[in-house]
């Protein structure tokens, strides 16, 4: 056995051992509330899927006559061949969505991090993230040479400190994200705004976990805080609440133009598939008449909260539809969501590095589309599980 197949199977021994090592699941049939895992249906608790949009009929339709109209791929990049009328349209239904005047599309949510955070960011610039910031992020900001400093997690003092700390720097980016997802909890978007404004800061915000979720019809939290035109950099997925897969940058022209030349996984990675691009233009249209969809789901969110607390769990700084159940070390962790998974719950552990490794937690995550009696039976199953250990 070659030396590098001896080191990797020794980390793949070690994980085993810290109890961290996870295969992954095989599922049967699309994302619902209640999927079906080596025959035994269990009760979902762990999708990103918020509005139950994945098999919503309208998305569904737009993939299928896209697909008809245009063939299963883009076949090129999109510098070439590869932007479609429909990616297009979709570009500029964003921008309305946003209330921003341009918005480019990249194919996931990480590598439109990674895309737009690699190009805006130079060596004579200053890059100020939050501690908790998403790992896409956190990777977007090493593709640079920009100076970098974390602040502690949601401190304003830290975040001004930092800020007048880099007063020498060509260009300063405060990045956050809208809501954690790790904690549920949002970001305080307004005081990070009122200091970048006052040391003429840019302002970034990724709503992965908040399209859809917060402001007017899942607008994410610059509409949700009443900031619109104060927020220079707005990035989120496609992937989570609307339902299907890929992410975005909503801004002004002059940056969608600048990224269109410079960030390079949209240069060097084909285009979203039309059926992609159909989906989510159906499921932009679908969020414009959600109302009742995204009070569903902040009622179930608090319902579920309410109840687990009720049971002496601990949900730490949750106020979204991400109800953490901070658990401690991953052997502990993931033993805990063994035990629910035996129930007919499935609510993933997450452990170390991802979160602190005292801190490993069941994530839960309310969506719409869940009944009160499917809510009542994870927490009979919390209940169970506590008494167990």
């Amino acid at each position: 056995m070659a030396k590098w197949e001896t080191a990797l199977g020794e980390e793949l021994r070690q994980l085993k051992r810290e109890g961290r090592y996870r295969p992954l699941n095989v599922w049967t049939g699309g994302a619902g509330t209640r999927m079906e895992l080596n025959g035994r249906s269990l009760l979902q608790m762990s999708s990103n899927n918020y509005l139950g949009l994945t098999d919503h009929p309208a998305l569904i339709r737009a993939a299928v006559e896209a697909t008809e109209r245009y063939g299963a791929g883009s076949g090129s990049v999109r510098t070439i061949t590869g932007t479609l009328d429909i990616h297009d349209r979709l570009e500029r239904e964003l921008a309305r969505f946003k209330g921003t005047e341009a918005a480019l599309v990249f194919q996931s949510g990480f590598t439109t991090n990674q895309g737009v955070l690699s190009s805006i960011l130079g060596p004579d610039d200053v890059v100020i993230s939050d501690e908790l910031n998403h790992a896409s992020i956190i990777d977007g900001i090493r593709l640079t040479k920009a100076h970098r400093k974390i602040y502690a997690h949601k401190d304003m003092a830290q975040l001004e400190a930092a800020l007048k700390e880099s007063a020498g720097c060509a260009k300063r980016v405060v990045v956050t994200d809208g809501v954690f997802s790790m904690d549920g909890d949002i970001a305080p978007l307004p005081a990070i705004v009122e200091l970048a404004e006052r040391y003429d800061a840019f302002v970034y915000v990724d709503d992965a976990h908040a399209s859809g979720v917060l402001g007017k019809h899942g607008k994410g939290t610059t509409d949700h805080f009443g900031l619109h035109g104060r927020v220079h950099i707005q990035v989120g997925t496609l992937s989570k609440a609307v339902g299907v897969v890929g992410g975005y940058v909503a801004c002004d022209r002059l940056l969608k133009d600048y990224l269109i030349h410079k960030a390079r996984p949209l240069l060097f990675s084909t285009s979203q598939t039309p059926a992609v691009a159909a989906s989510c233009l159906a499921a932009i249209e679908v969020l414009g008449q959600s109302g009742e969809l995204i009070a569903k789901l902040w009622e179930n969110a608090a319902y579920f909260r309410s109840r687990v607390q009720a049971l002496g769990f601990d949900t730490g700084a949750s106020e979204t539809p991400i109800v953490p159940v901070i658990v401690g070390s991953p052997a502990e962790t993931m033993r805990f969501s063994d035990l629910l998974l035996a129930e007919g719950v499935f609510a993933q552990g997450i452990v170390y590095p991802t979160v602190a490794a005292d801190k490993g937690r069941v994530r839960f995550i309310v969506t719409a589309r869940h009944t009160q009696e499917e809510l009542d039976y994870a927490v009979e199953a919390l209940r169970k599980c506590r008494d167990a250990v």
